[in-house]
């Protein structure tokens, strides 16, 4: 029999445009869970090179990895950093009845 090699799938490769960049955090966004919005950020992020944005946001790149770890807690501050230097800002918008 054959072996088949095996990799880990990294989602952050598969986030190439500003589009995907929308769709994924749309998504985390919706699903009102935290720790899978931190995931996500964390994916595009490192889609967009984790040691970049890291020294645009004055922290390690270690230290970024922590504050968007599921576990992590970055202030609101940083993740509106964060959006900034991704070309994106947050807008509020009344929920439909």
């Amino acid at each position: 029999m054959a072996k088949v090699a095996v990799s880990d799938w990294d989602p952050a490769e598969f986030i190439e445009t500003k589009e995907d960049v929308i769709a994924n955090l749309s998504v985390a966004l919706e699903d009102g869970d935290v720790a899978y919005l931190l995931k996500i950020m964390g994916h595009i992020a490192r889609s967009e090179g984790m040691s970049q944005i890291a020294r645009e946001l004055g922290v390690t790149r270690e230290g970024l990895y922590k504050s968007l770890a599921p576990a992590g807690n970055p202030s609101f501050e940083t993740v509106l950093k964060l959006l900034d230097i991704l070309g994106f800002h947050l807008k509020i918008e009344q929920k439909a009845s």
